[in-house]
């Protein structure tokens, strides 16, 4: 694996704050305020010393953050990275007994909560004897806990803990938990340096930017794609609380958003939304889609608007941001992710190792810089990931003759339904172009003679009729006959993970049989 022992580990909103002390870092939509890098990199250093000299944090220690996004939690972030302790951001989607695991996993010494989790926090409190403080950032969920405005006694002025190196944990972000109890990947500071690096000169970020930060900060997606990129490069970060629909058509419609990244859910509300007609993105230097394998016709409500959407590929363990799609080929190659970044190397591989020539599927596997070094506490699962240097993602990529890449959905999702491989990425795309098709996935389920075939699990579109003869009819003139699924299935809703993926566990769990 990488390891970068050689360069200086920056304090990035104070480096920031004297070089453009008076650009806008932040606008966070809560109060609606602008904030420059000089008030945001004091009032980390306030946090700081806060957290060093009132709770005794140290280097290493655990500081999990239980709250949906805020400016205060934007605050112990870069105060952990000042003082060299990691960040535990907890999936407030998880239940109470999923966070205890999780808690217990990486014993953090201060739990930092929302108001929106006072019941969730008092319900743990009891099973948390190694959490010393609780800080609340609204609401006091107990009379003994802190209260973060208690950091306005402290000094505007911290100096960054000098024995940092790129190696040093910096924080533990958990894998969205499809198969198991979430892992926790652990993002040093070179990684998450590296991260930054490749995506301001492979993406062209610079100091004009400005993004909408409305993904959960539990996410990677939230931390890495374009907020700690922009801290880096210059630019400004709308801070919004969550994702809200009519929200995003307000920040796009007001002209000063270049940057959107979203996963698949937040695009098809957005298309959904009685507000889309009339909503121009062409101002925006770029909208691009992860987390998921994204349907096409997506991306063709967005290219008839002469917007080039694209889609991304990221993982937790890498940072997440690992391709670049230039943007002439965003039609000439859809679906496509595009080349690896500049500082990043990436293979597809077969079972036994060896590369797969041009249009042959294999596992995806990277290496580079960016990469996470393991698990926090799970040596064997570490050693099954990584392997001879190479992240070994479980993702099933391709790419073409002129080296342009595509991912084709997860290893563990491939449906093999009479000795040929089904790629459920593949037939959900399909599947979002029937018109009467909200959302769709697949999944496996057993079959007698083939082995497994195909499932198709249906959330019908508002105020249409689905005629399961007529979707059937549609896919059987776009697909081979193998990749069509042999029964489908209506729900309401499709179940999701924290990061908005959909649930495909819990979809074979309740479906699969």
């Amino acid at each position: 694996m990488f390891r970068q022992t050689s360069f200086y580990v920056a304090d990035w909103l104070d480096r920031r704050a004297k070089i453009t002390p008076d650009r806008i870092a932040l606008f966070d939509t809560r109060d609606q305020r602008d904030i420059s890098y000089l008030e945001w990199n004091r009032a980390a250093n306030r946090t700081a010393n806060f957290l060093y000299d009132s709770l005794g944090v140290r280097k290493g220690d655990r500081v999990a953050v239980y709250a949906t996004n805020s400016l205060e939690y934007l605050d112990v972030w870069m105060a952990c990275g000042k003082i060299g302790a990691i960040l535990q951001n907890l999936n407030w989607r998880l239940t109470p007994i999923e966070l205890e695991q999780l808690l217990a996993d990486a014993a953090p010494v201060v739990l930092c909560y929302s108001s929106d989790f006072i019941p969730q926090v008092n319900q743990i409190r009891p099973d948390l004897d190694f959490v010393r403080s609780f800080v609340a950032f609204g609401n006091l969920a107990n009379d003994a806990d802190c209260h973060i405005s208690e950091r306005d006694a402290f000094s505007d002025y911290a100096t960054a803990d000098p024995t940092l190196t790129p190696d040093d944990v910096w924080v533990i972000c958990y894998t969205g938990g499809t198969t198991g109890l979430p892992k926790g990947a652990i993002l040093t500071h070179g990684n998450m340096t590296w991260n930054a690096i490749n995506t301001v000169s492979s993406w062209g970020l610079d100091q004009h930017d400005v993004a909408i930060l409305n993904s959960p900060l539990f996410h990677t997606g939230a931390l890495n794609v374009f907020t700690l990129p922009l801290i880096s490069a210059g630019g400004k970060n709308i801070l919004c609380s969550g994702f809200n629909a009519d929200q995003v058509f307000d920040l796009i419609e007001y002209g000063e958003v270049t940057l959107f990244f979203g996963v698949p859910t937040m695009f098809l509300m957005l298309q959904q939304h009685a507000r889309w007609a009339s909503a121009d993105f062409t101002r925006l230097k770029m909208v691009i889609s992860g987390g998921a394998p994204c349907p096409m016709p997506i991306f063709e409500e967005f290219w008839a608007k002469g917007v080039d959407f694209k889609t991304g590929y990221g993982l937790t363990e890498a940072g997440p941001n690992t391709f670049v799609l230039p943007q002439k080929d965003v039609r000439r190659k859809p679906g496509a992710v595009g080349f690896p970044l500049m500082h990043i190397d990436v293979k597809v591989v077969r079972d036994d190792g060896s590369e797969c020539g041009a249009d042959e599927i294999g596992e995806l596997i990277i290496r580079g810089p960016h990469v996470t070094p393991g698990y926090w506490n799970k040596p064997d699962e570490t050693a099954k990931a990584i392997r001879g240097g190479w992240l070994h993602t479980g993702d099933l990529a391709s790419h073409d003759a002129e080296g342009y890449y595509k991912i084709m959905g997860r290893l563990k999702d491939m449906i093999i339904s009479g000795g040929e491989n089904v790629y459920p990425a593949e037939v959900e795309s399909i599947m979002h172009g029937y018109p009467a098709v909200a959302e769709a996935a697949l999944i496996g389920i057993p079959d007698e003679k083939w082995g497994e075939v195909g499932r198709a699990i249906v959330v019908v579109a508002a105020g249409l009729e689905f005629d399961e003869a007529d979707f059937m009819d549609y896919l059987h003139q776009r697909l081979a006959r193998y990749k069509v699924p042999k029964s489908v299935v209506l729900v309401d809703a499709l179940p999701r993970t924290g990061p908005g993926k959909i649930d495909k566990k819990l979809l074979s769990d309740h479906y699969g049989r």
